[in-house]
This record gives structure tokens, sequence and C-alpha cells, in this order.
């Protein structure tokens, strides 16, 4: 590689360093915004969140960058750097060109507005306020709106916005996948709902210690090789996980007194999401390179750990004794009903503790209000309507404020329109790793049964989570499992798991 080439490559790589240094520090006043930071604080803020953001959005679109990404994107050149500079290069000069044309006042504008808006939504929340928060989602989405004008309209207005989550994603193809996954769902649903071996889950209907559902979450993050040198568990209104660095990846839960299983399962979904992160390889640390491929490989790791692992029988052999310690109330219930408890199927009002079955049913609702939003002329002032016909619709059931109905999930509120088919299309990667994960190690019931799950986390961090963003979503799914994406392994493994429970 000629002088000027190399010397690009170290400048480049520095530039890349320096934007990943602004990501962490936003990243951390974003998770202090939301862990109970002072209300009278959050203005400035949401301003200091803003500067920052253009800042690095400014280094991200420089004149710099696209000297050394015009030299460095030469075939000649590019072909001569290692696969992890390459890929740094390529993800770097499509960030560039789907940047360049957008205003920085604008960015500025838009990260200053989400900051606030994720407060006003958690106030709009807890009061049922849709009219509070509407002024905020309104300009957001008109912001986005402007923003897929910049950034170039693909095939559709709502493509633009699925392909930031989920590289190449697009209408037509999530579109297909749901049709093959409810060709095959619906029916199950309404044999299930047809079955009269219907498990009793009034036990669950009582009060459970806060403090006792913490140590528990703790307890069962630490058995699932959870860090917490490189980590910590909080509380917020809405569980999350934030990535600041692999040494440094911080996730929350969210604790109801009259639900033992919420804090539990959001704990291990997002402990999924925090052991990718930990164990993306140190050399990756400090680049652009250290997170996640994709949010639809993010939430297999997720819902893997919560629903795979955390809901299945043998894990509850194991820890089923852990959980009646903490809560004496349930020493009298068998494991067997418990087991059936947690995993029935119902139609329910709240995405984040529906059964994994009709979880589905909640981000397809979402996803055709997003399309319907972006590529239809939906107009936010009607989306609680629209939103209580689709649940209507779909699970039979009408949510009796908007505080359980539209404005459950803080997505919106960060403006992260096309994120929500990132979690349908996690559960499908998750049963297709699952199926190759079997195959590659015969003992994983037994494992999960004797509480040994490090060997589980080991297999995944040399298949998936050491790789950080330096592979695909589709080259990776291709090389852990042999082929693209399939959802029929999803559907195999819901139709076999329910076939059981309610024997249909």
């Amino acid at each position: 590689m000629e002088q000027q080439s190399l010397e690009h490559l170290d400048s480049f790589r520095n530039l890349a360093r320096k934007i990943k240094s602004y990501h962490e520090a936003i990243g951390l006043l974003h998770w202090d915004l939301r862990t109970g930071a002072p209300k009278k604080g959050v203005p400035t803020r949401s301003e200091t969140i803003g500067m920052l953001s253009t800042e690095a959005f400014k280094l991200q679109t420089s004149v710099e960058m696209k000297t050394y990404l015009d030299t460095l994107t030469n075939p000649e050149v590019l072909k001569q750097l290692e696969d992890t500079d390459r890929r740094l290069v390529e993800d770097c000069k499509k960030e560039y060109d789907r940047s360049q044309s957008v205003p920085p006042e604008k960015v500025q504008a838009y990260t200053v507005l989400t900051a606030k808006s994720e407060t006003a939504w958690e106030d709009a929340k807890h009061n049922s306020d849709f009219d509070g928060f509407s002024p905020y989602l309104t300009e957001i989405v008109k912001l986005k709106q402007e923003f897929i004008d910049y950034w170039g309209v693909k095939n559709t207005r709502y493509d633009t916005l699925l392909d930031m989550y989920e590289p190449d994603l697009t209408v037509e193809k999530v579109d297909a996948v749901f049709a093959r996954l409810k060709a095959r769902l619906v029916p199950l649903q309404e044999k299930i709902n047809a079955s009269e071996n219907k498990p009793n889950t009034e036990f669950l209907n009582q009060l459970f210690d806060t403090e006792q559902q913490e140590k528990f979450s703790l307890f069962i993050l630490e058995q699932m090789g959870y860090d917490f040198d490189a980590g910590r568990l909080d509380e917020s209104v809405h569980p999350f996980a934030t990535g600041l660095n692999p040494g440094d990846v911080r996730i929350t839960t969210n604790y109801l007194q009259d639900d033992v299983t919420s804090a539990v399962f959001s704990s291990l979904h997002e402990g999924g999401h925090a052991l990718y992160e930990q164990n993306i390889d140190e050399s990756l640390a400090g680049t652009l390179l250290a997170e996640g491929t994709s949010m639809g490989i993010h939430e297999s790791q997720s819902r893997l750990w919560e629903n795979m692992i955390g809901r299945s029988r043998p894990f509850w052999t194991r820890y089923y004794k852990d959980l009646q310690q903490h809560f004496p109330q349930l020493s009298e219930v068998a494991l067997e009903d418990f087991y059936r408890a947690i995993n029935r199927v119902e139609s329910s009002l709240i995405r984040i503790e529906a059964d994994e079955l009709t979880y589905n049913l909640h981000i397809i609702i979402r996803y055709e209000i997003e399309k319907m939003l972006f590529n239809e002329g939906l107009e936010v002032k009607d989306l609680p309507e629209t939103w209580n016909a689709k649940y209507k619709e779909y699970l039979g059931i009408v949510p009796p404020n908007d505080g359980l109905g539209v404005l459950q999930d803080v997505h919106w509120s960060g403006g992260d329109f096309g994120y929500f088919a990132s979690y349908s299309l996690g559960n499908m990667y998750a049963a297709q790793i699952l199926h190759t994960l079997r195959k590659e190690m015969p003992e994983f019931d037994t494992h999960i049964a004797e509480g040994n799950l490090i060997p589980i986390k080991e297999w995944l961090t040399d298949k998936i989570y050491r790789y950080g963003k330096s592979r695909t979503p589709s080259e990776l799914i291709l090389a852990v499992t042999g082929e693209e994406l399939n959802p029929d392994y999803l559907a195999d493994y819901l139709e076999a798991k329910y076939t059981e429970i309610y024997k249909l």
C-alpha cells in the first residue's frame, strides 16, 4: 500500500475513534436522563446532548472524512486492507453517503427535541395524556420525513427507515416474512384458544416485594455471565441496555409489585443485549464496529435469553427453588404449574409482557402503523384511534387508556421509527440460531437444567458476539446456521412448545 494511503488509514482510524468517543459521552448522558436525572436539568442536558451529537455528525460528514474515504474506497486500496479496516471504511462510507446532505442544524434540533421528548413521554405515559405528548411526536415525525428526503427515498419512504436498523431490509421483505409467519401462527393461536387445557395463572396475581425482585434479577444476571465489573443494573420506566464500550454495558429493568415475571424476563432480555456488547472482541474496542451488527441480530440475543432459555422447562427446573426462596408465596405452587403459567398464551395489552406467540402480533401492529405514518399519510393525532382499532382486529382487545395503548413504548419518543420489525426478526434469527446451537451442543438442555449457562454464552460469543459489527447480519446468520433468514424455524419452535403445553 502506498505511503499516502497508509497515512490516510491511520488518520481515518483516529477520526473514527474520536467519533466513537463522542457517541460514548452522548450514550452516558442519555442513560442518566432515563435513570433519575433531575427534571429541572432536562432542558440544559438535552441541549448538551444536541450539541455533542451535532459535533459527532460534523466529524462524520466532514471534508476530512471525505478525503480519507475517497482514498480508502479506491478498489485497489480497499482490497489491501485488513478485514476489520475494510468493514470500518465501508460502514463509514455508507453513513457518510446517507448523511452528508443533512444540515447539521437539523441534526441538533432533532437531537434536542428527542431528548426532551423522552422525558415528556414518561409523564404522558404515567398520566395517559396523549394530547400532551402529541406536539413532540408531531414534530419528530415531521423532521423524520425531512431526513428521509435528505437521505434519499428507497423503494418507499419507510424502507429508508427500516434500513437504519437492519441493512437492506425492505417493506417487501418484511411483508413476505410476516405473511409467512402469520400463516402458521394464526391457526396455532386458534387451536390454543379452543383448548380446554389452559394454565392456571391466579397465583401470579399477588404482591411481590420489589427488593426481592431486584435481588433475584441480580442473581440471574450473574448466572448467565453478565459481568458486573463491566456493567450495572438500574431501574427505569422502560427497560433498556446501553453499550458505552465493552467494558461498560449498563442495563435497566422495571419492578412491578403485582407482577414478579416482568422484572425477571426484562432482566433476562436486557442481559442478552448486554452479553452481546460485553463480549465484543477487544480488537474492536474504541472503533465504530464495537456494537451489534443490527437491531435484528441484537434482538435475537435478548429474545434467545429471555424466552428460549428463560421460559424453558430446564431453566426453571434449576431456578424455581431460588425464586420460591425469594417469594415464599410461591412455595405451594408446583414447578409444572409455574412453567405453564409463564408460558400462557392470551391476548394482552402490553408488548413487553406478551407471550412468545402473540408478541409477534404486537410487532405487526406497530409495523403497520409506522408504514401508515410514513407511506400513507396517517397523522399523529389519529394514532390512538388507529392503535385501538388494530388491537381490536389482531388481539380482540381495546386499551382502556392511552397509557396502556399508544403511549406504552418509549421508541417513538426517541424517533426510533423502523425499529419494531427488528423484534420479530430477532425472534426468527433466535429460533434459527437455537436450531444450530442444539445440533452443535447436544447437552444444551442439560447445561441449563444444571445452571451451567456459561458454555452457552461462550458458544454465542464465538459465533456472534465477538464479531461486533465487523460482519453484516446476512453474513453472520449464514456463517452460524448455513442459510439465510428462515421464519419456519420460529414457527416450528412455537408449534412444538405450545402443542406440548396446551396438549393440542
